[in-house]
């Protein structure tokens, strides 16, 4: 026993002055650990890490400090292990990159990677110590180097013949790395056929934008989207860091690519090395998860790795990002915060609301809210049992207020047969409802009588010829569409007087837009002077309307996703195809110009290409050329197809709106009559082609 001890002290003797050795030759080795034996080995380590950290503040992107182990010399070698067994590497197109806590990356994909036999650590082979690059610093070595004799002295003093367990043992998480890439391998095929068969059927903006080279509105466009205040300057070239999808390792890697397309929130990129190759350009919504500003990864201790397609180009990808980054935009440092900050509503489950009526537009019901999807309201009216009477709006839709609006400004109104609130619902907040301009009534103002132009909200690809019905409280108009009118007033609808939805006698004229007759007006063309003396009516001062155009940034031909007004729960695929002032014209893709609808360019129904991927909701893509082909040749028989696809309301006639409405129970306040405001606008002096 004696000899037994003596022998052990000799062996870690004989150790540690070939650690003292080592050390000396090898004090510059990255993820060396220190060894409290060794004085000299702690100051050298103190001055090594000193020297990484003033290299880390000279660099402009902290991301690039684990590129330093490429060129570095770090090759040694150690007189206890030169007899040793090579580990074989693994293949070269396996860059796994990480050793110790610091980023690798391996350009030339020569040598491949290794293993530690003793710590199970996987790096870099050319980072890894001693000839055999069989562990990943000196303490891995000298412990198995350690190890291994003692065992082996033991073994001999017991009468058996050495073993090389402890040697199997670590080299165990080499092929679990290998099966596990494997598997992976396996996991990207099947990825790749089951998104490959998606992508066929389904929708996709870029093929859309790509094939037809369209541009798309951008996201400042839209003040009511998500970081439609606060886009800043995102814009082509800006870098970010995303997934790196070109690599073959288990994990999950990235890369920085720059911005080549912006189409809403959509971008196109492109991984930087590629340059003017567009092979792999890709895809995303720039507010995902996975985007990322430029050093999200240092400060993440994520992996940055290049595409395996360009690894060889560069042996130095260190020097070649500071070059290409130096200077170079990418996403504030609290971008995901702001989109997820932006996608936060005031509106929730429970509320309940006055909203329009969609079978009587003349009056308001009780609804609560049952959803919200990227601020939309699904809102189920509060008679409805089944809970499938419902009417989808934007939580800044003019179509919704507060409980007792109604009351306030004397407004037809029905009445809820349930006579107290259910458990749980509650009114909603006034403060939370978009507010209307005030508006000065004890001057001149507008009287009943007086005729202007309103978009027709049942039928929204047309202006009519309309009257003021009724003047209500604070601002708000009763209208009517001449040539359409019930006579109790039962298809008047509501609009503010600042509305963009209704203009002076003559927009339509001086801004070359068709204006729709009254029905059954026989002395065509239609001219508003004749009418006018006809009628012995008078036109609503021009001054009264609102003339404010803002700077809205729309362009003709601009693609957005819009909703179709005639069925609310829809957003389709659409194209601005005319601007008058603040008016646009969209036209959903596929169908007919019969189906276009005139919007306000700040109306809360058009949204940038992408706030369907970006919220949840279902984007309804183009009509396909076998739907166009189907639909009969008469325009009666395209609208009866285009209501069967959309659902949307068909004009009643006057008969069936009195008829429904005494189905129904309501009463007026004061003035009585309803609230319908579509989108759309303009000014009125200036022509402006389309």
């Amino acid at each position: 026993m004696k000899l037994l001890l003596f022998l052990l002290t000799l062996i870690t003797g004989l150790d540690t002055s070939l650690d003292k050795l080592s050390t000396l030759r090898l004090g510059t080795v990255r993820g060396v650990r220190s060894l409290p034996r060794v004085p000299r080995w702690k100051r050298e380590r103190r001055t090594e890490h000193s020297s990484r950290s003033e290299r880390k503040r000279r660099d402009s992107f902290g991301m690039f400090d684990g590129y330093d182990s490429c060129s570095e010399d770090t090759s040694s070698s150690s007189s206890s292990e030169e007899s040793e067994e090579e580990v074989a590497p693994l293949p070269s197109n396996l860059p796994i990159i990480k050793n110790n806590g610091q980023v690798y990356t391996y350009p030339d994909g020569k040598s491949g990677m290794a293993t530690c036999e003793m710590c199970g650590m996987v790096g870099v082979r050319d980072a890894f110590y001693s000839k055999t690059k069989r562990f990943c610093s000196v303490s891995c070595s000298r412990s198995y180097s350690s190890n291994s004799k003692k065992a082996s002295i033991l073994a001999r003093l017991q009468g058996k013949p050495p073993t090389k367990k402890a040697k199997v043992l670590q080299k165990q998480p080499l092929v679990a790395k290998l099966a596990a890439y494997a598997q992976y391998q396996a996991t990207l095929q099947n990825q790749a056929k089951t998104k490959a068969a998606v992508s066929m059927e389904g929708f996709s903006w870029g093929n859309y934008i790509n094939s037809n080279s369209f541009i798309a509105a951008p996201v400042t466009c839209f003040k009511h989207a998500p970081m439609g205040t606060c886009w800043g300057d995102i814009s082509e070239n800006v870098r970010v860091e995303v997934p790196n999808t070109d690599c073959s390792l288990p994990t999950k890697v990235f890369w920085i690519a720059g911005i080549v397309k912006l189409a809403g929130y959509n971008a196109l990129l492109r991984y930087e090395g590629f340059e003017s190759d567009s092979a792999l350009d890709f895809w995303c919504n720039i507010c995902g998860s996975d985007i990322h500003p430029v050093g999200w990864c240092a400060a993440s201790g994520k992996p940055l790795v290049p595409p395996r397609t360009i690894q060889h180009k560069y042996t130095n990808w260190k020097a070649f990002l500071v070059k290409r980054l130096t200077g170079a935009k990418t996403l504030p440092p609290d971008f995901s915060q702001k989109v997820s900050e932006s996608m936060q509503y005031p509106f929730k489950p429970c509320m309940r609301v006055e909203v329009v009526d969609k079978r009587h537009l003349c009056r308001t019901r009780v609804a609560v809210v049952e959803s919200v999807i990227g601020g939309r309201l699904r809102l189920v009216y509060e008679e409805s049992e089944d809970r499938t009477d419902d009417f989808w709006c934007h939580m800044h839709s003019p179509l919704i207020h507060h409980i007792g609006w109604s009351r306030s400004i004397g407004h037809r109104f029905k009445r809820s047969d349930i006579t107290k609130k259910q458990d749980g619902h509650f009114d909603t907040p006034p403060h939370l409802f978009a507010k209307v301009k005030e508006v000065d009534q004890s001057g001149e103002w507008f009287k009943e009588g007086m005729k202007l132009e309103a978009i027709d909200p049942l039928n929204l690809s047309t202006i009519c010829v309309a009257t003021i019905r009724k003047v209500l409280a604070d601002g708000f108009l009763m209208i009517g569409i001449d040539g359409s009118e019930a006579a109790d007033g039962s298809d008047w609808f509501c609009y503010h007087a600042t509305s963009p939805s209704i203009f002076p006698v003559g927009f339509c004229e001086i801004n070359m837009i068709e204006l729709t007759p009254p029905r059954g007006y026989t002395k065509l063309p239609f001219k508003w002077f004749d009418y006018l003396r006809e009628t012995g009516s008078i036109a609503a001062p021009v001054k009264l309307f609102n003339k404010d155009v803002p700077n809205h940034g729309f362009r003709v031909g601009m693609k957005l996703e819009a909703v179709d007004l005639m069925e609310p729960r829809l957003i389709c695929v659409a194209t601005v195809t005319r601007i008058i002032h603040r008016l646009l014209r969209i036209h959903f893709d596929g169908w007919e110009e019969e189906y276009d609808q005139w919007v306000d360019c700040e109306s809360p129904d058009l949204y940038p290409v992408g706030w369907c991927q970006l919220t949840g909701y279902q984007l309804q893509p183009p009509a396909s050329q076998s739907s166009r082909e189907n639909q009969s040749a008469s325009s009666k028989q395209k609208k009866k197809a285009k209501s069967q696809q959309y659902k949307g309301h068909k004009k009643m006639t006057t008969l069936q709106l009195k008829e429904e409405l005494l189905d129904g129970e309501d009463y007026n306040f004061l003035q009585g009559a309803s609230d319908q405001e579509s989108n759309g606008s303009a000014n009125f002096y200036i022509k402006q082609e389309p």
